[in-house]
């Protein structure tokens, strides 16, 4: 099998998108907590996150990353972060918000499927990973979509 420059293995893209868990979300194949959703993008609550309330923000068509996401893509992604962060700062009083994306291997991309990261930060902040307790997701998903 061969492999592009970032030692990532070289499929057809039917293969990717078929195993793209991001992909596989827009399918409702996988559980994801869902924020928001139009017709070019879906935020939901990342099953990982930095902060309580960190979601991501995919489009619904495939994309690597940046380097060939369609700029009108990119551009709705980016509005949908906009409606996203207000949301937050409103909904849990955060203190700050980033607002990130990581492109290939060496900037920590883990999943090769765009997306855009908002992450609430507060003044308190540990440098850890939160992890939710059961039941935190769905109730904070109501939290959010409230403010939306």
């Amino acid at each position: 099998m061969n492999t592009n420059d970032n030692n990532k293995e070289i499929h057809d893209d039917t293969e990717i998108v078929k195993n793209c868990v991001f992909c596989k979300i827009i399918r409702n194949e996988i559980p994801a907590v869902k924020i928001y959703e139009d017709n070019e993008t879906i935020a939901f609550l990342d099953i990982s996150p930095n902060t309580r309330g960190h979601i991501l923000i995919i489009p619904k068509s495939h994309h690597e990353n940046i380097y060939g996401i369609p700029v009108e893509s990119w551009c709705h992604m980016n509005i949908t972060a906009q409606k996203i962060a207000i949301a937050l700062k409103s909904s849990l009083s955060a203190d700050g918000i980033n607002i990130a994306m990581n492109n290939e291997s060496a900037a920590h991309q883990l999943v090769f499927h765009a997306h855009i990261h908002v992450i609430p930060r507060y003044n308190d902040f540990e440098d850890k990973k939160y992890t939710y307790i059961t039941g935190e997701m769905e109730d904070l998903a109501k939290e959010i979509k409230e403010s939306i």
